[in-house]
Protein backbone atom coordinates (compact mmCIF):
# COMPACT_ATOMS: atom_id res chain seq x y z
CA UNK A 1 0.00 0.00 0.00
CA UNK A 2 1.26 3.29 -0.27
CA UNK A 3 2.51 5.28 2.63
CA UNK A 4 3.81 8.08 3.85
CA UNK A 5 5.37 9.57 0.86
CA UNK A 6 3.57 10.92 -1.38
CA UNK A 7 6.15 10.59 -4.82
CA UNK A 8 8.75 7.99 -5.79
CA UNK A 9 12.10 8.81 -6.87
CA UNK A 10 12.52 7.19 -10.24
CA UNK A 11 16.40 6.64 -10.82
CA UNK A 12 18.43 6.23 -14.10
CA UNK A 13 20.24 2.75 -13.88
CA UNK A 14 18.20 0.30 -15.43
CA UNK A 15 18.69 -3.11 -14.05
CA UNK A 16 18.64 -6.42 -15.02
CA UNK A 17 15.59 -8.44 -13.74
CA UNK A 18 18.14 -11.21 -12.67
CA UNK A 19 20.15 -9.01 -10.28
CA UNK A 20 16.64 -7.97 -8.13
CA UNK A 21 15.88 -11.79 -7.59
CA UNK A 22 19.80 -12.56 -7.61
CA UNK A 23 20.02 -15.55 -5.49
CA UNK A 24 17.12 -17.30 -5.77
CA UNK A 25 16.53 -20.40 -7.25
CA UNK A 26 13.71 -19.16 -9.02
CA UNK A 27 14.65 -20.39 -13.08
CA UNK A 28 15.30 -16.85 -14.91
CA UNK A 29 15.31 -16.88 -18.50
CA UNK A 30 18.49 -16.81 -20.74
CA UNK A 31 18.51 -13.45 -21.90
CA UNK A 32 21.79 -10.83 -22.75
CA UNK A 33 20.94 -7.64 -20.78
CA UNK A 34 23.08 -4.21 -20.19
CA UNK A 35 23.03 -3.46 -17.06
CA UNK A 36 23.28 -0.06 -14.90
CA UNK A 37 23.33 1.68 -18.79
CA UNK A 38 22.32 5.42 -18.38
CA UNK A 39 20.02 7.48 -20.40
CA UNK A 40 21.29 10.54 -21.94
CA UNK A 41 19.18 13.15 -19.61
CA UNK A 42 18.76 12.02 -15.94
CA UNK A 43 15.25 11.42 -15.15
CA UNK A 44 13.63 13.73 -12.28
CA UNK A 45 11.98 12.98 -9.44
CA UNK A 46 8.23 11.59 -10.99
CA UNK A 47 5.50 12.09 -8.64
CA UNK A 48 3.29 9.31 -8.24
CA UNK A 49 -0.97 8.83 -8.93
CA UNK A 50 -0.81 12.32 -10.06
CA UNK A 51 -3.92 14.11 -7.86
CA UNK A 52 -4.48 11.55 -6.01
CA UNK A 53 -1.47 11.07 -4.21
CA UNK A 54 -2.13 12.85 -1.36
CA UNK A 55 -5.40 11.17 -0.60
CA UNK A 56 -3.97 7.73 -1.35
CA UNK A 57 -1.19 8.88 1.83
CA UNK A 58 -4.29 9.96 4.04
CA UNK A 59 -5.94 6.91 3.01
CA UNK A 60 -3.31 4.17 3.55
CA UNK A 61 -2.73 5.70 7.11
CA UNK A 62 -5.82 5.65 7.93
CA UNK A 63 -6.29 1.52 6.79
CA UNK A 64 -3.30 0.77 9.02
CA UNK A 65 -3.83 3.04 11.82
CA UNK A 66 -2.84 1.11 15.25
CA UNK A 67 -5.30 -0.87 17.18
CA UNK A 68 -7.43 -1.70 14.18
CA UNK A 69 -8.13 -4.06 11.30
CA UNK A 70 -9.55 -4.95 8.03
CA UNK A 71 -13.37 -6.26 7.99
CA UNK A 72 -13.20 -8.64 4.93
CA UNK A 73 -16.95 -8.55 3.77
CA UNK A 74 -16.51 -9.06 -0.07
CA UNK A 75 -18.08 -12.63 -0.16
CA UNK A 76 -19.66 -13.12 -3.87
CA UNK A 77 -23.59 -13.09 -4.02
CA UNK A 78 -23.04 -16.66 -4.44
CA UNK A 79 -21.13 -17.40 -1.07
CA UNK A 80 -23.12 -15.47 0.40
CA UNK A 81 -25.94 -17.20 0.03
CA UNK A 82 -24.34 -20.50 1.48
CA UNK A 83 -24.02 -18.60 4.65
CA UNK A 84 -27.96 -17.51 4.37
CA UNK A 85 -28.94 -21.32 3.38
CA UNK A 86 -27.10 -22.43 6.62
CA UNK A 87 -29.72 -20.35 8.75
CA UNK A 88 -32.58 -21.39 5.97
CA UNK A 89 -32.91 -17.86 4.34
CA UNK A 90 -32.90 -17.61 0.82
CA UNK A 91 -30.49 -16.08 -1.35
CA UNK A 92 -32.31 -13.03 -2.01
CA UNK A 93 -30.64 -9.21 -2.49
CA UNK A 94 -33.10 -8.08 -0.14
CA UNK A 95 -31.72 -10.88 2.44
CA UNK A 96 -28.33 -10.08 1.51
CA UNK A 97 -28.77 -6.75 1.93
CA UNK A 98 -30.08 -7.62 5.43
CA UNK A 99 -27.13 -9.39 6.71
CA UNK A 100 -24.27 -6.78 4.90
CA UNK A 101 -26.30 -4.09 6.83
CA UNK A 102 -26.59 -5.81 9.79
CA UNK A 103 -22.56 -5.73 9.76
CA UNK A 104 -21.90 -2.22 8.76
CA UNK A 105 -24.42 -1.03 11.19
CA UNK A 106 -22.53 -2.65 14.21
CA UNK A 107 -22.53 0.04 17.44
CA UNK A 108 -18.67 1.09 17.56
CA UNK A 109 -17.68 -1.54 14.86
CA UNK A 110 -14.96 1.59 14.03
CA UNK A 111 -12.87 1.38 17.24
CA UNK A 112 -11.82 -1.91 16.18
CA UNK A 113 -12.16 -1.64 11.66
CA UNK A 114 -10.05 0.59 10.08
CA UNK A 115 -11.73 -0.38 6.98
CA UNK A 116 -13.80 -3.13 5.00
CA UNK A 117 -13.54 -4.36 1.78
CA UNK A 118 -16.57 -4.71 -0.36
CA UNK A 119 -17.92 -6.75 -3.19
CA UNK A 120 -19.53 -4.68 -5.59
CA UNK A 121 -23.51 -5.51 -4.56
CA UNK A 122 -22.44 -4.08 -1.56
CA UNK A 123 -20.83 -1.05 -2.39
CA UNK A 124 -23.94 0.12 -4.51
CA UNK A 125 -26.54 -0.76 -1.80
CA UNK A 126 -28.05 0.73 1.13
CA UNK A 127 -28.92 -0.11 4.13
CA UNK A 128 -32.59 -1.65 5.11
CA UNK A 129 -32.80 2.35 6.81
CA UNK A 130 -31.99 3.38 3.49
CA UNK A 131 -29.47 5.25 3.97
CA UNK A 132 -25.70 4.48 1.77
CA UNK A 133 -23.39 1.33 3.13
CA UNK A 134 -20.38 3.54 1.99
CA UNK A 135 -22.03 6.32 4.49
CA UNK A 136 -22.86 4.26 7.54
CA UNK A 137 -19.29 3.34 7.17
CA UNK A 138 -17.67 5.88 6.74
CA UNK A 139 -19.45 8.23 9.56
CA UNK A 140 -17.89 5.44 11.79
CA UNK A 141 -14.41 6.37 10.64
CA UNK A 142 -14.18 3.43 8.39
CA UNK A 143 -12.85 3.31 4.91
CA UNK A 144 -14.70 1.54 2.29
CA UNK A 145 -13.04 -0.63 -0.13
CA UNK A 146 -13.88 -3.02 -2.74
CA UNK A 147 -12.64 -6.08 -4.61
CA UNK A 148 -11.40 -5.71 -7.92
CA UNK A 149 -10.07 -9.27 -8.94
CA UNK A 150 -12.48 -11.36 -11.15
CA UNK A 151 -11.42 -14.62 -9.69
CA UNK A 152 -8.57 -17.65 -10.62
CA UNK A 153 -8.94 -19.44 -13.52
CA UNK A 154 -6.13 -22.02 -15.16
CA UNK A 155 -2.98 -21.02 -16.26
CA UNK A 156 -1.95 -22.77 -19.35
CA UNK A 157 1.41 -24.05 -19.65
CA UNK A 158 2.01 -23.92 -15.95
CA UNK A 159 1.46 -27.10 -13.67
CA UNK A 160 -1.82 -27.12 -12.83
CA UNK A 161 -1.21 -23.80 -11.69
CA UNK A 162 -3.91 -20.25 -11.49
CA UNK A 163 -4.13 -16.90 -12.15
CA UNK A 164 -5.82 -13.70 -11.55
CA UNK A 165 -8.08 -12.35 -14.08
CA UNK A 166 -9.45 -8.93 -13.50
CA UNK A 167 -7.11 -6.78 -15.50
CA UNK A 168 -9.51 -5.53 -18.52
CA UNK A 169 -11.84 -2.86 -18.08
CA UNK A 170 -9.93 -2.27 -14.43
CA UNK A 171 -9.26 1.46 -14.68
CA UNK A 172 -13.00 2.62 -16.03
CA UNK A 173 -14.26 0.13 -12.84
CA UNK A 174 -11.67 1.50 -10.34
CA UNK A 175 -13.27 5.12 -11.43
CA UNK A 176 -16.84 4.31 -10.79
CA UNK A 177 -15.69 2.68 -7.65
CA UNK A 178 -14.24 6.23 -6.27
CA UNK A 179 -17.17 8.10 -7.45
CA UNK A 180 -19.20 5.62 -5.83
CA UNK A 181 -16.79 5.90 -2.54
CA UNK A 182 -14.52 3.35 -2.96
CA UNK A 183 -10.73 4.38 -1.47
CA UNK A 184 -8.83 1.08 -1.51
CA UNK A 185 -8.99 -2.16 -3.15
CA UNK A 186 -8.33 -5.71 -2.99
CA UNK A 187 -7.27 -8.24 -5.49
CA UNK A 188 -6.37 -12.02 -4.57
CA UNK A 189 -4.07 -14.07 -6.31
CA UNK A 190 -2.17 -17.11 -4.93
CA UNK A 191 1.10 -19.35 -5.29
CA UNK A 192 0.58 -23.02 -5.08
CA UNK A 193 3.87 -24.68 -3.37
CA UNK A 194 2.88 -28.70 -4.35
CA UNK A 195 2.34 -27.60 -8.07
CA UNK A 196 5.64 -25.96 -8.25
CA UNK A 197 5.56 -22.75 -7.84
CA UNK A 198 6.52 -22.64 -11.54
CA UNK A 199 8.48 -19.51 -12.65
CA UNK A 200 5.30 -18.81 -14.81
CA UNK A 201 2.94 -18.84 -12.32
CA UNK A 202 5.18 -16.73 -9.99
CA UNK A 203 5.56 -14.01 -12.83
CA UNK A 204 1.95 -14.17 -13.96
CA UNK A 205 1.18 -13.41 -9.95
CA UNK A 206 3.85 -10.55 -9.64
CA UNK A 207 3.20 -8.91 -12.89
CA UNK A 208 -0.76 -8.69 -12.56
CA UNK A 209 -0.51 -7.50 -8.68
CA UNK A 210 1.42 -4.96 -9.93
CA UNK A 211 -0.67 -4.00 -12.78
CA UNK A 212 -3.38 -3.61 -10.66
CA UNK A 213 -1.34 -1.82 -8.18
CA UNK A 214 -0.67 0.98 -10.72
CA UNK A 215 -4.07 1.23 -12.46
CA UNK A 216 -5.92 1.63 -9.08
CA UNK A 217 -3.54 3.87 -7.77
CA UNK A 218 -4.10 6.18 -10.87
CA UNK A 219 -7.90 6.05 -10.30
CA UNK A 220 -7.36 6.88 -6.46
CA UNK A 221 -7.93 3.82 -4.71
CA UNK A 222 -4.98 2.27 -2.62
CA UNK A 223 -3.81 -1.00 -3.55
CA UNK A 224 -3.84 -3.79 -0.62
CA UNK A 225 -0.45 -6.14 -2.85
CA UNK A 226 -0.55 -9.18 -1.43
CA UNK A 227 0.54 -12.59 -3.19
CA UNK A 228 -0.99 -15.42 -1.27
CA UNK A 229 1.45 -18.32 -0.40
CA UNK A 230 -1.31 -21.14 -0.02
CA UNK A 231 -0.86 -23.50 2.89
CA UNK A 232 -1.68 -26.29 1.18
CA UNK A 233 0.82 -29.36 0.83
CA UNK A 234 3.00 -30.79 3.66
CA UNK A 235 5.56 -28.98 3.30
CA UNK A 236 7.43 -27.09 6.58
CA UNK A 237 7.57 -23.68 7.57
CA UNK A 238 10.94 -23.41 5.76
CA UNK A 239 9.56 -24.52 2.40
CA UNK A 240 7.09 -21.53 2.89
CA UNK A 241 9.12 -18.93 3.74
CA UNK A 242 11.74 -19.75 1.03
CA UNK A 243 8.60 -19.66 -1.60
CA UNK A 244 7.50 -16.38 0.06
CA UNK A 245 10.63 -14.41 -0.41
CA UNK A 246 11.31 -15.53 -3.99
CA UNK A 247 7.56 -14.54 -5.06
CA UNK A 248 8.05 -11.29 -3.08
CA UNK A 249 11.18 -10.33 -4.45
CA UNK A 250 9.37 -10.91 -8.14
CA UNK A 251 6.67 -9.10 -6.79
CA UNK A 252 8.49 -5.71 -5.71
CA UNK A 253 10.15 -6.08 -9.28
CA UNK A 254 7.20 -5.60 -11.51
CA UNK A 255 6.34 -2.83 -8.61
CA UNK A 256 9.05 -0.83 -9.27
CA UNK A 257 8.53 -1.37 -13.36
CA UNK A 258 5.48 -0.34 -13.17
CA UNK A 259 6.36 2.38 -11.52
CA UNK A 260 3.66 2.11 -8.29
CA UNK A 261 4.16 4.60 -5.76
CA UNK A 262 6.17 3.12 -2.66
CA UNK A 263 6.52 3.84 0.73
CA UNK A 264 9.87 6.94 1.44
CA UNK A 265 9.00 8.42 5.07
CA UNK A 266 10.70 11.80 5.19
CA UNK A 267 10.16 12.50 8.87
CA UNK A 268 12.14 8.93 9.39
CA UNK A 269 15.27 10.64 7.72
CA UNK A 270 17.08 12.16 10.23
CA UNK A 271 16.24 9.28 12.71
CA UNK A 272 17.64 6.75 9.90
CA UNK A 273 20.81 9.44 9.79
CA UNK A 274 21.31 9.35 13.21
CA UNK A 275 20.87 5.60 13.52
CA UNK A 276 24.06 5.57 10.96
CA UNK A 277 26.10 7.83 12.63
CA UNK A 278 25.94 5.39 15.61
CA UNK A 279 26.89 2.38 13.78
CA UNK A 280 29.39 4.68 11.74
CA UNK A 281 30.53 5.66 15.71
CA UNK A 282 30.71 1.92 16.60
CA UNK A 283 32.78 0.67 13.78
CA UNK A 284 35.71 3.40 13.96
CA UNK A 285 36.05 2.59 18.08
CA UNK A 286 36.17 -1.20 17.42
CA UNK A 287 39.07 -0.23 14.40
CA UNK A 288 40.57 1.67 17.67
CA UNK A 289 39.99 -1.15 19.78
CA UNK A 290 37.87 1.12 22.06
CA UNK A 291 34.86 -0.37 21.08
CA UNK A 292 33.07 -1.99 24.71
CA UNK A 293 28.80 -2.27 23.23
CA UNK A 294 28.04 -0.25 25.77
CA UNK A 295 24.82 1.45 25.42
CA UNK A 296 23.72 -0.51 22.46
CA UNK A 297 20.57 -2.04 21.69
CA UNK A 298 19.61 -5.74 22.04
CA UNK A 299 19.20 -5.49 18.36
CA UNK A 300 21.92 -3.93 17.67
CA UNK A 301 23.90 -6.95 19.83
CA UNK A 302 22.79 -9.48 17.54
CA UNK A 303 25.08 -11.05 15.23
CA UNK A 304 24.82 -10.50 11.52
CA UNK A 305 26.48 -13.26 10.04
CA UNK A 306 24.05 -15.10 7.35
CA UNK A 307 25.48 -18.27 5.87
CA UNK A 308 25.81 -18.20 2.22
CA UNK A 309 25.46 -14.69 1.93
CA UNK A 310 25.68 -13.54 -1.51
CA UNK A 311 25.65 -9.88 -3.36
Amino acid sequence: MASASATLLKSSPVLDKSEWVKGQSIPQPSVSAVRCHRTAAPSALTVRASSYADELVKTAKTVASPGRGILAMDESNATCGKRLASIGLENTEANRQAYRTLLVSAPGLGQYISGAILFEETLYQSTTGGKKMVDVLVEQNIVPGIKVDKGLVPLPGSNQESWCQGLDGLASRSAAYYQQGARFAKWRTVVSIPNGPSALAVKEAAWGLARYAAITQDNGLVPIVEPEILLDGEHGIDRTFEVAQKVWAEVFYYLAENNVMFEGRPENVKAAQETLLVRAKANSLAQLGKYTGEGESEEAKKGMFVKGYVY
